[in-house]
């Protein structure tokens, strides 16, 4: 097998996928958000807020800068008291499409409390997948109705119910930090057609440790589901912490148009970092390669067979590249970059 995954044509372009404004509940407005990424040589950004889809290419796209439209979805799993009352003020609360902290302050009010979420993205997808929604395609200030489970729910079911819909309004889908969403394996493993994974968020880190997710994207992949990762901030920047500029995607692509980025994403030409930079990944009969700025470990994480990774340590001088050898029982392998900070990078996965 040969594969160079990023020995096409083109240049880097970094980007946030996962970014909040005052559209939802971000502390920044959507220029003030898109002035700071461009600042620290960001070239796209997804606004996604919560249930509420937004399109401002028009108002904020520069020649050198784009938005990629989108939307935070959710779906909640709450816990009542056993209280009539309680659960007509939820019925009105759907009612009125709810946001996500007017329910947060109801379960506050009634003694209950949200148990699980899904948070799926969708980001508008290329022409072909906008031609297939046809009128069906999010419009600006389209917000969505959260389906809300009382007691128990089907969680898989739930997410794919989510994520499907989402398809079918002409985005493309990820999804968007488990754990810190409380859902478990079985809410998550199994579902089908999500383009990627959020591995890391950098609001979660910082707000609470729940920042790294590389548990249930290996979990997906061990079930045989062929899905991509991602990295990214989530932007609220409250008072008590800042949360942008921590997770990226780093996409290679020929040109900085909504048409290109997507492409590139959807076909995986790039990679997810909280710090390192990845220039080479690739395979070559049964050498996998892996170049990089320097750091102090790459792992190689393969599925298959028990005992098929392998980690390279830095020994005299820090590392630029890692070599792995396939012993052919690998069903897959990935690509994980530690620098001296501690900080991360990720390859997605080839499939062997």
């Amino acid at each position: 097998m040969k594969k160079d995954c990023f020995g096409g044509p083109g240049q880097w372009y970094k980007g946030n996928l996962h970014s909040h404004t005052t559209n939802s509940d971000g502390h920044l407005t959507p220029a003030q958000a898109v002035a700071l990424f461009r600042q620290y040589g960001y070239s796209f950004l997804c606004l996604s807020e919560h249930d509420y889809y937004t399109d401002l290419r028009a108002e904020l796209d520069r020649d050198d800068f784009i938005l990629l439209p989108g939307v935070e979805a959710s779906s909640w799993l709450v816990q009542l008291p056993g209280d009539p009352a309680a659960l007509q003020e939820l019925a009105a609360l759907k009612e009125k499409n709810a946001s996500m902290p007017e329910l947060v302050q109801f379960c506050r009010t009634h003694g209950a409390g949200l148990r699980k979420t899904h948070h799926i993205h969708g980001i508008l997808g290329n022409e072909a997948m906008q031609r297939a929604a046809g009128d069906n395609v999010l419009h600006h200030g389209e917000r969505l109705t959260p389906p809300v489970a009382v007691g128990d729910w089907d969680g898989l079911q739930a997410a794919q119910q989510l994520t499907d819909y989402l398809k079918s309004r002409g985005c493309f889908t990820t999804y968007n930090h488990p754990t810190w969403s409380r859902v478990e394996m079985a809410d998550v493993v199994g579902l089908q057609g999500v383009w990627a994974v959020e591995v890391y968020n950098y609001g979660t880190e910082v707000e609470c440790g729940e920042g790294y997710d590389t548990a249930f994207w290996n979990a997906m992949l061990q079930k045989g589901t062929q899905v991509g990762c991602f990295a990214s901030d989530d932007n609220h920047n409250p008072a008590k912490f800042f949360d942008a500029l921590g997770g990226w995607v780093c996409v290679k692509s020929e040109e900085l148009t909504h048409e290109a980025i997507v492409n590139h994403l959807l076909a995986g030409d790039y990679y997810a970092s909280s710090g390192p930079e990845i220039m080479r990944w690739g395979v070559d009969g049964n050498e996998v390669y892996l170049e990089c700025s320097p750091a102090a470990r790459i792992n190689f994480i393969a599925g298959g067979l028990v005992g098929g990774s392998e980690t390279i340590l830095e020994h005299e001088s820090p590392l630029t590249h890692g070599l792995h050898t396939l012993h052919g029982g690998e069903s897959w392998i990935r690509g994980e970059v530690i620098d001296h900070q501690g900080r991360r990078a990720w390859t997605n996965p080839i499939w062997l």
